[in-house]
């Protein structure tokens, strides 16, 4: 029995490395001290490590389907398996933005990994990460299934409201004005920034004009490379939608420096923030902009649709038409452009950005109201494709089509999310100590 469990443990491990090598093998080669870090804070706990490897949580999701078929599993048909996704939904991946309108939003955030693909997908993914959570709360299974129940409810109550008659600006979103509890206090966390804080913790005033501050993180870059951001800076401009571009002054660059993302989902990646005149000449309306290189998304790999892979232009561009079809009245400065021939996303650092924080969360109450909230914002996300998102990859409406899907099995659909859950739950804390157990002894090629 030991060694049948031996065995196991050690083909688990190989097919560990093997995905990663897949997923992040060029990028590792190009800096394995930045995957140090990453790989550290994946192992500090079984969430941490869930959170890092979309890339395996996939390869397993398909590995009995037919290839990345769209029409694998329940609820899956030609159109409910060819939704805009967010493709890393997980419970920490929700947060405030300020959307076009001005209004403070509370919604997924963090669009690196999106895609077109089934809608389950997204569903299962943030499924399992509830179980993760629960268990590091010491919550039993019995209360976690009340969780994931509780989170595939409120999404099939969204969903149904979408679907029907009223239209989706009447179906209220999470503002200061309809969230409660948790949400409602990321929403007036971050309704106390102010960009000028922001501003003053990344820049200084040197000779009547500001600039970035040197140290910190940033890189000062050579001549060479700046003037190589500023023509792929022009470039951005001109993918930025016309109704909100702003006055020509605006766009003007005071300065660039370089950086390098090192958290668990961006290692490796360069970056660059630029400082822009913003709205006016006043130095307290400076708008931080970042230029980042874009991702492979881990799902994209298992999807083989010729149609959808060859949509985009690069992953800049990807990334950008899918946070634009998912996130309604997505970030007025959001846009790409390429670098030296790769695909960059481009956005605002904003100072009203605020995660969901989950330290606090014990209260089983308290944690239920969040996860219903939060599959409310699922189900918004998946609704809420506009007119610049790309229709002719989804050319119909996702939230009738889901919720026809649904409506073929009621019971069923919850209870696929609770088996989901527990299922790869238990799989995902296995293998974060095989993933620990490789780490520690060096068993990572490249590092």
């Amino acid at each position: 029995m030991a060694t049948q469990q031996a065995d196991a443990t050690g083909a688990r491990a190989e097919r560990i490395l093997e995905v990663f090598e897949t997923a992040f093998g060029e990028l590792l080669a190009a800096d394995p001290a930045a995957f140090q870090v990453k790989f550290r804070k994946m192992a500090a706990s079984a969430f941490a490590f869930y959170r890092g490897t979309a890339c395996l949580f996939y390869a397993d999701a398909t590995a009995s389907d037919q290839e990345g078929s769209r029409h694998a599993g329940p609820f899956l048909d030609d159109r409910t398996g060819r939704v805009w996704i967010h493709g890393d939904l997980h419970a920490e991946n929700f947060g405030t933005y300020m959307d076009a309108n001005g209004r403070l939003t509370f919604n997924v955030n963090d669009f690196d990994e999106a895609f077109v693909g089934p809608f389950t997908w997204d569903l299962k993914r943030f499924a399992a990460s509830v179980a993760l959570l629960g268990y590091t709360k010491a919550l039993s299974d019995g209360q976690i299934t009340g969780l994931v129940r509780a989170y595939a409810d409120a999404y099939r109550e969204r969903i149904s409201a979408l679907a029907g008659d009223a239209k989706a600006d009447e179906v209220p979103s999470l503002t200061l004005d309809t969230a409660r509890g948790p949400v409602l206090g990321a929403l007036r966390s971050a309704r106390s920034n102010t960009r000028f804080e922001l501003l003053d913790s990344m820049t200084e005033i040197r000779d009547w004009e500001r600039r970035f501050t040197p140290g910190g993180g940033a890189i000062e870059l050579d001549a060479a490379t700046r003037a190589k951001v500023l023509e792929a800076f022009d470039a951005y401009i001109g993918t930025l939608p016309g109704r909100t571009r702003f006055r020509s002054d605006a766009y003007r660059v005071k300065d660039v420096v370089g950086r390098r993302g090192i958290g668990i989902g961006s290692a490796g990646l360069p970056s660059f923030n630029i400082l822009l005149e913003g709205h006016s000449d006043a130095l307290e309306n400076d708008l931080v902009i970042y230029m980042k290189q874009a991702q492979t998304p881990a799902v994209s790999r298992h999807i083989t649709d010729p149609e959808i892979r060859g949509y985009f232009q690069h992953e800049g561009h990807r990334t950008v038409i899918s946070q634009r079809a998912l996130q309604a009245h997505a970030d007025p400065w959001l846009g790409w452009t390429e670098l030296n021939g790769i695909g960059q996303l481009v956005a605002e650092v904003s100072p009203y950005a605020v995660d969901l924080d989950w330290s606090d969360l014990d209260d089983l109450d308290e944690i239920t109201q969040v996860v219903g909230d939060l599959g409310r914002a699922t189900a918004t996300m998946h609704a809420a494709a506009d007119d610049e998102s790309g229709h002719s990859l989804v050319p119909f409406s996702t939230e009738r089509a889901i919720d026809a899907a649904i409506a073929a099995d009621e019971e069923g659909f919850p209870q696929l999310l609770v088996d989901f859950a527990h299922e790869y739950g238990a799989i995902t804390r296995r293998d974060h100590q095989i993933f620990v157990d490789l780490f520690r002894n060096g068993r990572i090629p490249g590092l």
